[in-house]
């Protein structure tokens, strides 16, 4: 039997029946997966979702050929796929395997998604610790694309992971932490499926506690030491970053939540899930389409800050959708996101840089939010070496204008590069060999580890496929 359709049936049978006896046509069995950007798809050999750490075994030794992992599919450039390769859909891995509240702990199934994991947390007033700044995302990919968010005195997720257990190519489970195999521990976080599927996590929880907003505009020039006085220098902050508008990006609006015991403005313990964000939507097509679009930002979304008190829980604003920033098709439009990293005191260099590329290349940016991070001293391919300030920058392009969009980012790549820093590898795989080779250096260990796990280079993806080294 063709090996296509002995897959094609044990996904139709399940990963349990392994491989029954029976045929299916190449045609049938393949499959077309894309991701959130919905820009280009991949034709793959077929879907495996496997609901144990036991099924993606069963799953690896069943199909011989390349596998790819999928979870949210929130990365945008191909790191969830691979042309004829089998793809392995964690979604259905998303129970919570143990919690200790007493020492702060959970483990949970790859394929749990924030929002999942804050609504068993939430009664026990405990909140994740590190996560992005939206709910949606699984905890395996979280962890593969080694995610960061707004908060204050923590870094990349690698220095929340206490383990993680994976599943390797020979079809045996490890489990991987700071004392047990180190060296692979740190390539898996941040190593985008590339050794491995990250079947379980363990991760360090915080408290959950009552914040307040304060937002503040402040000089461009005055941020850094703004920053280092008012947030990084307060015991009492948890999370903060600060949004530059278009088109001039030199005014940032301060946000910052503090530690309070005020009164709450809103009682949610976290935001419902399946909410009509229709309004949101509307004001951001509006804002980025029609005449009069800053000044519709200015009334309805920078005002509301600036005047607009609010104290909610922790988790209220750790649970937010992404779908209030989603467009309502992706027909004409898209929404991007890319993210620069560069060292403190490069900050106003690295933004006048930025300012004059957006405005040569008249590039359709929403914002661009800075956060910052403290440096990563656990994960392989990390993007902190040092303490960062992060520019997460949301676009809107036409869904024909890829290749546009690709010169204008490598320009805001070779502007990070040049100020000591990195660009974020989940996005568009615009960058060129040499821009990545620069900024991740530690690929060719990274590359070297992947030949000792994975000989036969099973695990696949269309990031590894363009940027890792054959030799």
């Amino acid at each position: 039997m063709h090996r296509r359709e002995a897959l094609g049936c044990a996904l139709t049978a399940g990963i349990a029946g392994l491989l029954p006896a029976c045929s299916r046509s190449d045609d049938a069995a393949q499959r077309s997966a894309t991701d959130i950007a919905e820009l280009d798809a991949t034709r793959i050999a077929g879907i495996a979702r496997p609901t144990t750490s036991a099924g993606v075994v069963a799953a690896l030794q069943a199909w011989q050929g390349a596998i790819c992992i999928a979870g949210a599919r929130f990365s945008m450039g191909g790191q969830t796929r691979e042309p004829d390769a089998l793809q392995l859909d964690l979604t259905g891995m998303d129970r919570l395997l143990r919690l200790d509240p007493v020492a702060r702990v959970a483990r949970v199934q790859a394929g749990m998604r924030w929002r999942q994991l804050q609504a068993l947390l939430d009664p026990h007033d405990l909140s994740v610790k590190v996560m992005q700044s939206y709910s949606n995302f699984s905890v395996g990919g979280s962890v593969s694309v080694n995610c960061h968010g707004r908060y204050i005195g923590q870094g990349a997720i690698a220095g929340t992971v206490r383990a993680v257990q994976l599943a390797t190519a020979d079809g045996h489970l490890l489990e991987l932490s700071r004392d047990r195999e180190p060296i692979l521990f740190g390539a898996v976080l941040g190593g985008y499926g590339g050794l491995g599927v990250i079947t379980e996590v363990e991760l360090d929880l915080a408290d959950n506690t009552r914040i307040a907003r304060h937002v503040e505009a402040v000089p461009l020039a005055d941020y850094a030491d703004w920053f280092q006085d008012r947030v990084l220098g307060r015991q009492d902050v948890v999370m903060h970053n600060a949004d530059l508008m278009p088109p001039d990006f030199d005014a940032p609006l301060a946000i910052t939540w503090t530690q309070t015991d005020a009164a709450l403005t809103d009682a949610r313990r976290l935001i419902p899930e399946g909410m009509d964000y229709a309004r949101e939507q509307n004001l951001i097509w509006s804002a980025t389409e029609l005449p009069g679009g800053d000044a519709m930002r200015e009334r309805y979304m920078t005002r509301r800050l600036l005047e607009e008190p609010r104290v909610i829980m922790r988790n209220c604003e750790a649970s937010l959708d992404v779908a209030s920033i989603e467009p309502r098709t992706r027909k004409i439009s898209t929404y991007l996101l890319q993210e620069y990293f560069v060292p403190v005191h490069a900050l106003a260099g690295f933004v006048s840089r930025m300012r004059t590329i957006l405005a040569r290349s008249d590039a359709h940016v929403v914002n661009v939010s800075i956060r910052h991070a403290k440096a990563d001293t656990t994960s392989l391919m990390r993007w902190a070496d040092r303490d960062m300030f992060c520019f997460v920058l949301y676009h809107k392009q036409r869904s024909w204008q890829d290749a546009r969009a690709a010169g204008w980012t490598r320009a805001l790549i070779d502007a990070a590069l040049d100020h000591g820093g990195r660009y974020y590898l989940p996005y568009r795989l615009h960058a060129t060999r040499k821009q990545f080779e620069r900024a991740y250096p530690q690929v060719r260990k990274f590359a070297s580890i992947k030949q000792q796990v994975d000989p036969g280079n099973r695990f696949r993806n269309l990031l590894w496929d363009r940027y890792l080294p054959l030799a």
